[in-house]
């Protein structure tokens, strides 16, 4: 197997505007719509130019692996999956039906690519830095983790004991993708003095911009884990 990104058997084809209409398709949780909707063009541009994985093997050893910590909002995650081809469209179409496997958080039993069940915020950075410190365990140094949380998913406690964690770990194999939609009515912002001094390398860009999100992930990397601060201006998600 290749150790290049592998983007699905669409490739290239699809658009951002593609997948829209895709996470379109997905509806019934409408009190999520922001949770889920600011969060897609951070995720298209993760798993369009930077992630490698293989939907025909969802298992693959060689892959990158991506939690999405805020998992109370999946409709774009799922959007995006289906995009790349670990399962057919249609399933958008019976979203948190009961006989579908798209349930309202994402199951990593359900569905192909999912590589951890959340929902409860707080959890997934946490589950992150054990993937993280797995892949370092197996000598798999060239595979990244990445975990996405959002601006108020950062009020639960959990979260800042894994953020002074990763940075003693040296785990330059994990890198947090922060989607700032100023949802919060506890705001922490700004964000990127807190990680500096916690000792992580940040990157902030326009959570809207691909390209910029693109270079942010693939940014050079050393022994400190990375955050990438996804900005969106309140009302534009």
């Amino acid at each position: 197997m290749s150790a290049e990104p592998l983007a699905g058997p669409q490739a290239r084809a699809l658009t951002i505007e593609d997948v829209r209409a895709l996470m379109a398709r997905a509806t019934g949780d409408e009190k999520h719509a922001e949770s889920s909707t600011s969060t897609l063009d951070a995720l298209w541009a993760l798993y369009d130019r930077v992630l490698r994985f293989d939907p025909d093997d969802p298992a693959w050893e060689g892959r990158d692996r991506f939690v999405l910590s805020k998992g109370h909002g999946p409709a774009a995650y799922y959007a995006v999956l289906a995009a790349k081809g670990f399962f057919p469209p249609r399933w958008l179409d019976g979203f948190m039906e009961f006989d579908n496997p798209l349930g309202s958080h994402p199951d990593r039993r359900l569905v192909p690519g999912v590589e951890a069940s959340t929902g409860s915020l707080g959890h997934g950075l946490p589950m992150a830095i054990g993937m993280a410190l797995a892949l370092r365990a197996k000598d798999l140094v060239e595979q990244r983790v990445f975990v996405l949380v959002g601006d108020g998913e950062l009020n639960e406690g959990s979260n800042w004991e894994a953020i002074l964690l990763a940075p003693k770990l040296a785990l330059g194999n994990l890198t947090l993708l922060l989607v700032d939609n100023n949802s919060t009515f506890r705001h922490g912002a700004p964000w990127r003095p807190k990680f500096e001094a916690f000792g992580w390398m940040v990157r902030q860009v326009d959570g809207h911009d691909l390209d910029g999100l693109e270079a942010a992930f693939a940014a050079r990397r050393d022994e400190r884990p990375g955050v990438v601060i996804a900005d969106i201006p309140e009302g534009e998600w």
